[in-house]
């Protein structure tokens, strides 16, 4: 990462962030962060390779999931949650872009830029997110804390069920207001099943207090809900539930899962030695 791009978009207090998160994270649904190193120019994160690529690449490929690929990787995006929401830390960045596949076809949690540790019983005010997944707390400064998460989780089971986010505009603006609309205007495909829909709808609640998962019983609420049904959570943390799709991994080091980047036509960016980076 260029630390002088960094400065310039003023993310050095996110970036600090994700060191600190990612770094202390133990849990098999986020992608573990091992070791960072920093240089006059750069910042360098050396994170577990998670070889099957981007989930968004898969359902761009596919169209989209049925329901039984789209419970596994909720499923897994699930506890995640359950164990960054239990130390107080909000994701805020929740789509398929950002979970990662490794070579069981196990989903991890990964790009912590705007995860954040709240105080418990605290509210933070950054806007922040992807256009498509934010609450509409966030989008009427409200203030927000981890039932955020639990509105951008329904997002997702759409999406992952559609191939398209419920909420989408010609652009933000645009999709700020059909958020603010409510889910109950959206129209429901009928490949949805109908207990995979009352999910959606109780995790897209307007009020964040009452969406499933910020009540009493907690994220437990979720899991017990109808569309989980016969899921084996014990077999999923265990890891000896078999992924509805399995990735083609030739080597440590095969890369085919990925799309290709254009190589970074800008010369070597300035040097950064102003210290803000010091704890990195």
């Amino acid at each position: 990462m260029k630390k002088s791009q960094i400065v310039e978009t003023r993310q050095q207090q996110h970036i600090m962030s994700e060191k600190e998160i990612m770094g202390e994270a133990n849990c098999e649904f986020i992608v573990k962060l091992y070791k960072t190193f920093k240089d006059r120019k750069y910042l360098y994160m050396l994170m577990e390779s998670c070889l099957g690529g981007e989930l968004w690449t898969i359902l761009r490929d596919k169209g989209h999931f049925d329901d039984s690929t789209t419970r596994f990787y909720t499923a897994c995006v699930i506890e995640a949650f359950d164990y960054l929401h239990s130390r107080n830390i909000i994701y805020r960045d929740l789509k398929p872009e950002n979970l990662l596949l490794d070579v069981s076809g196990y989903v991890k949690l990964v790009d912590f830029g705007f995860a954040k540790k709240l105080q418990h019983g605290r509210k933070t005010w950054t806007f922040c997110g992807t256009p498509e997944y934010v609450a509409p707390e966030v989008i009427l400064n409200r203030g927000h804390d981890i039932s955020a998460d639990y509105w951008s989780l329904g997002v997702l089971m759409f999406e992952l069920l559609t191939g398209t986010p419920p909420f989408t505009g010609a652009d933000p603006m645009k999709t700020y207001n059909i958020i603010l609309k409510g889910i109950d205007a959206i129209e429901f495909p009928r490949n949805i099943t109908r207990n995979a829909t009352y999910l959606i709808k109780k995790l897209c609640r307007d009020n964040p207090a009452e969406r499933l998962g910020y009540q009493k019983g907690g994220i437990s609420e979720i899991q017990k809900h109808k569309w989980f049904d016969g899921f084996n959570w014990e077999g999923l943390r265990m890891r000896t539930l078999t992924p509805p799709i399995i990735p083609k991994v030739r080597s440590v080091t095969d890369t085919s899962n990925f799309d290709e980047y254009p190589p970074d036509a800008d010369g070597p960016p300035a040097d950064d030695l102003t210290g803000w980076d010091a704890d990195f």
